[in-house]
């Protein structure tokens, strides 16, 4: 399959991204930070020599570089299978320290840029096979769950997510692309860190990407339109 993943750089996406194409997968990977992609390039290369992963660094809110991913890929592959919308961003802040730049910025990352790789990747989805869409949310951004101080922003963000999805996965459907959501617990991740430093997830980066990865080639068969909590524990 073909695969476009964000936020590839670091935690659950590098995670995810490294096993998918480890595993045969054609996999592009974008992210801002170009040296951890090209760590990831090789590690990847390790476990498999004839691995085809190609990185891409940039800023998926920057529409010159919107382009150039999709000239990359059509060079490469023509078509695309899967997409999963990973980048994230986090700032924790009390709700009256927020930034109008605070807010933007999150949104930026979390919704906007979801937003417009998916508008640039649409056209390379067949209709002969079904697509997928995967978009990764947090229990924080899923209704009825525990929300913590500090992460107003990161949290509404997700929620807008959620909703994309649902509306995404009925505008979808006539062209045979599933759109889910997947709505992440805790996992021992650099931005997990960040906004429960003194926590300890119980789930590591590598075991929640065994199970994005096995979702994001599967799911497709069995769910549209589905928002699914993914959590063992929420701090």
């Amino acid at each position: 399959m073909v695969i476009v993943i964000t936020g590839a750089s670091t935690g659950i996406g590098y995670q995810v991204a490294l096993k998918l194409a480890a595993e045969g997968n054609t996999v592009f990977a974008i992210a801002r930070r170009k040296s951890n992609l090209e760590q990831l390039e090789q590690e990847t290369l390790k476990k498999k020599q004839d691995a085809a992963l190609y990185i891409l660094a940039g800023d998926i809110s920057d529409e010159k570089f919107l382009d150039e991913v999709g000239k990359e890929i059509t060079s490469k592959a023509k078509s695309v299978n899967v997409l999963i919308n990973n980048a994230g961003m986090l700032v924790n802040k009390p709700f009256e320290a927020l930034t109008a730049k605070d807010w933007k910025d999150v949104y930026a990352t979390n919704v906007f840029s979801a937003v417009a790789l998916t508008q640039k990747i649409l056209p390379l989805f067949t209709k002969e096979v079904r697509g997928h869409i995967l978009n990764i949310s947090s229990m924080g951004g899923f209704q009825g769950s525990a929300k913590f101080a500090g992460l107003s922003a990161y949290s509404s963000s997700k929620a807008a997510l959620v909703g994309l999805t649902e509306c995404l996965a009925e505008e979808l459907k006539e062209k045979n692309i599933a759109v889910n959501c997947l709505c992440l617990g805790s996992v021992q991740t650099e931005m997990f860190a960040n906004a429960f430093p003194s926590f300890k997830a119980a789930t590591t980066s590598e075991e929640m990407a065994k199970f994005i990865g096995g979702f994001a080639l599967d799911g497709a068969k069995f769910f549209n339109g589905k928002i699914i909590p993914v959590s063992s524990t929420t701090p």
